[in-house]
């Protein structure tokens, strides 16, 4: 085997490393959208926002979140955590990871649709604000 050889082989599995984590991420997201669908269902959003978030007369439409700037990941959990205009906040029934997953659905290019709920439920209402 020539030294050049030698030099290569090393390069060339060091780039195969760095071309997985990225289909690895992609797939992570993948199943974190698809949660994320399911807590959007689940734990009181599409009672306000609609199903997959079209909107309704209690809330705005989430269809476009992912491509408004004003909404930047960050913002997102903002508003989750502490609600805002009429928005309840969310901080003491979601977990971070739910959050997470959360926004990994509304910034998803192409939104999972969760199943039906069973015996055509209606969604949840979202957590009342606990009083003093």
């Amino acid at each position: 085997m020539s030294p050049r050889s030698c030099l290569l082989l090393p390069a060339a599995a060091f780039l195969l490393l760095l071309s997985s984590p990225p289909s690895y991420a992609a797939s992570k997201s993948e199943a974190d959208a698809k949660a994320g669908a399911l807590l959007f269902r689940d734990k009181g959003c599409a009672y306000c926002h609609g199903p997959g978030g079209i909107g309704t007369k209690k809330a705005p439409s989430l269809v476009n979140i992912r491509e408004n700037k004003t909404w930047p990941p960050e913002q997102m959990t903002e508003q989750i955590l502490n609600g805002g205009d009429k928005m309840p906040p969310f901080r003491d029934s979601l977990s971070d990871e739910e959050i997470a997953k959360l926004i990994a659905y509304l910034r998803a290019k192409h939104r999972p649709v969760p199943p039906p709920l069973p015996n055509d439920a209606t969604p949840a209402p979202p957590p009342s604000p606990s009083g003093p």
